[in-house]
């Protein structure tokens, strides 16, 4: 099937061989975590942190900038530590606060929901400002998170994380603020990965229930283990795009080719990063 065939939402890459035959309906897999005492996405970076520091975790493109950026485990774990300690330190976030993430599906916002994770608040996706104890906000939705009485940060999401050219009145620029922040992070309080870690599109998921959730959809986005690598072009404001753009590959020990703004490319276009990636499994 060619790409300009695939015309379903979610498409599964798979290779063929073998002898020729009626192939039978294959069993439902099952898979197990990385580390089967993982109970909160920041266990499983931690994990993944220790199994191959070197992989690429993570791999960005805006389709509408040309920007590309690629993040191996340990860098992008990095980020997470320096963005934790921004969070627990500067901003006074702990476990139990609700820090909403105005942000749409990109490499800093993975750092984030992940950050968000090692310090034990809830990363409410697209949620509520005024109702939220921390807010970060892209800069298309700095008038909106406004609204929240408590910390502000800013992004800029320009390439490789560059700063905001004046920075917001009434926001932290997070690209000034997070150089300087440590690269190891400990929690001041031990993280209970059966309370809330995650709040998208009115459901609320405790950091076990996500990881279950994450390894439960893996199956079906044909992520099989170690190696899968998926291309998501899905936005991060629901369960769909936040797991299989981040949490399901990351799960099973795979990787991901986070896209903004894929409907730039044409179906040749979106063959060859297939290729040049060596994708294996699609979520559009």
């Amino acid at each position: 099937m060619s790409i300009a065939d695939l015309t379903v939402r979610r498409v599964r890459l798979r290779r063929t061989g073998g002898a020729g035959g009626r192939c039978g309906r294959r069993p439902r897999r099952t898979l197990a975590r990385v580390n089967a005492t993982d109970r909160t996405p920041a266990d499983l970076l931690r994990s993944a942190l220790a199994a191959d520091p070197g992989r690429p975790l993570v791999t960005f493109y805006d389709d509408a900038t040309g920007e590309r950026v690629e993040l191996s485990v340990a860098t992008f774990a990095n980020w997470v530590a320096k963005t934790a300690n921004l969070l627990q330190t500067d901003l006074a976030a702990g476990p139990g606060d609700r820090v909403a993430l105005l942000l749409p599906a990109h490499w800093q916002t993975a750092v984030w929901l992940l950050a968000c994770s090692s310090v034990g608040a809830i990363a409410d996706v697209a949620g509520d400002p005024a109702a939220a104890d921390v807010v970060v906000s892209g800069p298309d939705t700095l008038e909106a998170a406004r609204a929240c009485r408590g910390e502000r940060v800013a992004l800029a999401l320009r390439p490789l994380g560059g700063r905001f050219p004046q920075p917001p009145e009434g926001f932290a620029d997070y690209a000034v603020e997070v150089p300087s922040q440590g690269d190891r992070f400990v929690p001041f309080s031990p993280v209970d990965p059966d309370e809330p870690a995650l709040i998208v599109a009115g459901a609320e998921l405790s950091g076990a229930e996500l990881v279950e959730r994450a390894l439960g959809d893996a199956p079906g986005l044909d992520l099989t283990g170690p190696g899968s690598r998926m291309l998501s072009g899905l936005g991060f404001d629901t369960w769909e795009g936040l797991s299989a753009g981040l949490y399901a590959p990351l799960a099973v020990g795979g990787s991901v080719v986070l896209c903004r703004r894929l409907d730039a490319l044409d179906a040749e276009g979106i063959a060859k990063r297939i290729e040049s990636e060596r994708v294996t499994a699609s979520a559009r």
